[in-house]
């Protein structure tokens, strides 16, 4: 039987697959997550996060510089609160430097 390649959006291919469509949903998460804690990050370290992976109850945040990194420790408490009290099941943030 001939195989018929067709080309297929990548929502569709999302929807489609179990997988995809987790890895889709836990980035939507970790995007969430940032925005609600945005607020609670000082203006000028915002541009040195991205939202990291999600691994069950733990977070982790991307960060640009080990000094940024140094700065965003400190608050690391006050966004676990902030998240918790929101809803999201967050038992610890984890910062990993980006290189």
């Amino acid at each position: 039987m001939p195989r018929r390649h067709h080309a297929v959006t990548l929502q569709q291919a999302t929807q489609e697959s179990p997988t995809l469509s987790m890895l889709t949903a836990l980035t939507r998460d970790s995007s969430e997550r940032l925005r609600a804690i945005e607020k609670l990050i000082p203006p000028t370290l915002r541009p040195t996060l991205q939202a990291g992976p999600i691994d069950g109850t733990s977070w982790c945040l991307l960060v640009r510089s080990n000094a940024a990194a140094a700065k965003i420790r400190q608050l690391l408490p006050a966004f676990e609160a902030h998240l918790r009290s929101r809803g999201w099941e967050v038992n610890s943030i984890r910062l990993k430097i980006q290189t």
